[in-house]
């Protein structure tokens, strides 16, 4: 069985020594990698690593506040019973909302103002949200917690233009897949310091006879004094880009740049932001139902489940920081993005065409891949073909199209896993990666342009 064969596998010796050496190997060539890293974009990389793992304390604990909360029994809304289930589900849908609709008005803001006050202010309003979720005592006010980070959570576009702005249009891919892999570290770290807030919590913080313990608001707590040190950090070590987020130029309202991607879907900016949006979108939405997945084809369960994101965010770091670079080099973002495409369809297909472990790895290892040639590559075509003054506007324009798609993605590929079949999802969502390889042609004569002013 291919869950007792995982499980069969780790226990060799050999296989053990096998992984360790690998894993040593590719830590000293991130290691050298990271070395060359310029000061400004490690300085951004760490502002985005801090961020996201405060983010991520939080995330997986909110079931368990809601929990406490509402009663195993949850609450009645309108004479309706509204169970746990439901409730997280629109508490999260609370966060995801006032982070879409803010991702446009953070970018613009940036634009006119700079990115360092955004950001700035984006991180008060997130340490603000952690100290009302840690102490909050009842569900409306865990709502407005999540309403407020989410409303200074946004700044995703602006970190994108940050980095646009303090780095050449040839190096800009190469880049991003850095921020992107400092990301996904805060994102597998993140849950792991939620976890030793909930134990610090319960801990007598007081010397002597005297008794202090945070409870449950610790990892509120925490997750507040790391985002205050975030801003710190920025506050040091970020300079302001003021020379391209400054200018006197007509601007675009949030409402007409949304317009202007729908109602003008052929324009290369406009393009690129459908590819993004459709794709990140299919890739996630499959996500929702991954474990099912693997527990229906290959018996994974909750105790073998986490090799299978390590193996993904292994390749992922490593694709980003290690592969990204020389492949821009070697074929351009425009011919890049395409090669990711093809690589990430051709892995949600393979997902349900597996039939043993040795397959399923493969087709695993090609989805980590094609997600570090094709959003790195679209974001910085995009920060090509739009004007310096609506660049922070566009690149969260393009958070709010993705953000949109993970919502409507994971609802549709739900009901295919439950209506048509187990392998169904995969097939969609692969049949939406590959239709995006229509929008991206002719975009390499963007890939080498000066960036319009």
């Amino acid at each position: 069985m291919a869950q007792f064969t995982i499980a069969e596998s780790l226990q060799s010796p050999l296989v053990r020594v096998l992984l360790g050496l690998i894993g040593s190997a590719l830590l000293y060539v991130l290691f050298q990698e990271v070395r060359k890293i310029p000061a400004t974009l490690f300085a951004l990389m760490a502002t985005a690593f801090l961020d996201m793992v405060g983010v991520l304390m939080i995330i997986p604990l909110l079931p368990f506040y809601v929990k406490n909360l509402s009663g195993d029994g949850g609450v009645q809304i309108l004479g309706v019973n509204a169970g746990i289930g439901l409730i997280s589900g629109v508490i999260v849908a609370a966060f995801t909302t006032a982070q879409l609709l803010s991702a446009p008005m953070w970018g613009r803001f940036s634009d006119r103002y700079g990115r360092r006050p955004a950001l700035l202010i984006a991180l008060g309003a997130s340490a603000i949200s952690y100290l009302i979720f840690g102490f909050a005592d009842s569900l409306i006010v865990l709502f407005i917690s999540r309403l407020v980070q989410g409303a200074g959570g946004g700044t995703v576009g602006v970190i994108q233009a940050y980095v646009a702005d303090s780095t050449e249009p040839a190096n800009r891919a190469r880049a991003l897949g850095w921020l992107s892999a400092a990301t996904n570290l805060g994102v597998a770290l993140g849950p792991v310091l939620g976890s030793f807030a909930v134990v610090l919590g319960m801990q007598d913080l007081m010397p002597g006879s005297g008794e202090l313990a945070m409870g449950h608001a610790a990892p509120g707590i925490v997750a507040a004094v790391l985002c205050l040190v975030t801003m710190w950090f920025a506050w040091k070590y970020l300079k302001e880009s003021r020379e391209h987020a400054i200018s006197d130029k007509p601007r675009r309202s949030s409402r007409q740049a949304a317009w202007r991607v729908i109602s003008h879907s052929g324009e290369p900016a406009s393009r690129l932001i459908w590819i993004y949006a459709i794709a990140i979108g299919s890739f996630q939405g499959v996500n929702t139902v991954l474990a099912l997945f693997l527990n229906d084809r290959f018996l994974v369960t909750e105790k073998t489940i986490g090799f299978f994101f390590m193996y993904i965010g292994a390749i992922s770091v490593f694709a980003r920081v290690l592969l990204l670079g020389p492949a821009v080099d070697r074929l351009g973002e425009a011919r890049l993005s395409r090669l990711g495409i093809v690589l990430l369809t051709l892995g949600l297909v393979g997902m349900p065409l597996s039939r043993n472990i040795g397959m399923l790895a493969i087709a695993v290892a090609l989805l980590p891949l094609g997600t570090a040639f094709t959003f790195p590559c679209v974001t910085s075509l995009l920060s090509r073909v739009i004007p310096n003054h609506e660049r922070g506007l566009y690149m969260g324009m393009q958070q709010t199209f993705g953000g949109a798609s993970r919502i409507v993605a994971p609802l549709f590929f739900g009901w295919a896993f439950d209506s048509i079949s187990v392998n169904a999802p995969y097939y969609f969502s692969a049949a939406f990666v590959a239709a995006t390889l229509l929008l991206g042609f002719g975009m390499d004569q963007y890939a080498k342009t000066k960036v319009p002013a």
